[in-house]
């Protein structure tokens, strides 16, 4: 589990906002809610490799740091959307920039991929 946002060091802006929103999977989840509301396993198809584990932990943290909001309607079956608060949508002109990089990255600095070879022609 994650250490808590409130023993982040008041002179480091950036450690802060990376304790809310660092690892692997917080901005991609992000960014999909950022379109529209999702339900569970539309977000889970939508980021393959992250398990149900992980996506119901990072769900769970980004909803205690009031980044997400989660809906539960009364119905059989029930059903549970997730929705970008006010405060999530702030960061949507950071997740779209930080997209953009990662793909001028991907095909310019990298274009070999992780492997270091290039893929073949």
């Amino acid at each position: 589990m994650r250490s808590s946002v409130e023993e982040a060091p008041e002179h480091c802006a950036i450690e802060f906002a990376m304790e809310m929103l660092g690892g692997r999977w917080k901005l991609a989840i992000l960014k999909q809610l950022a379109t529209d509301t999702h339900r569970f396993g539309e977000l889970r198809r939508a980021l393959p490799g992250i398990t149900q584990r992980m996506l119901t932990r990072q769900l769970r943290e980004l909803e205690a740091d009031s980044l997400v909001t989660r809906t539960v309607y009364r119905e059989v079956p029930p059903r549970v959307e997730y929705a970008l608060t006010e405060v999530g949508h702030s960061l949507d002109a950071i997740t779209e920039e930080l997209d953009k990089w990662g793909r001028w990255y991907r095909e310019t600095v990298r274009p070999e991929g992780p492997s270091g070879r290039r893929p073949p022609e």
